[in-house]
């Protein structure tokens, strides 16, 4: 149920990455603006990727 939740806070990030560049920023003209925006997603995301993959194990190899 914990892993879950961070499940789903790497689905809101995905969420924001879709929206928040064709709503907040539309009328940023600069190409940095979503660039920005989806950059700091992205390191998020693999943030949120490595906490919920990190107590994984192998148990194929012994």
């Amino acid at each position: 149920m914990k892993r879950s939740k961070w499940i789903w806070a790497v689905w809101c990030v995905v969420l924001l990455s879709c929206l928040v560049p064709y709503t907040l920023l539309t009328n940023v003209a600069a190409w940095y603006g979503s660039f920005l925006f989806w950059a700091c997603a992205g390191v998020a995301v693999i943030a949120l990727n490595i906490f919920i993959t990190r107590d994984f194990e192998d148990h194929g190899h012994e």
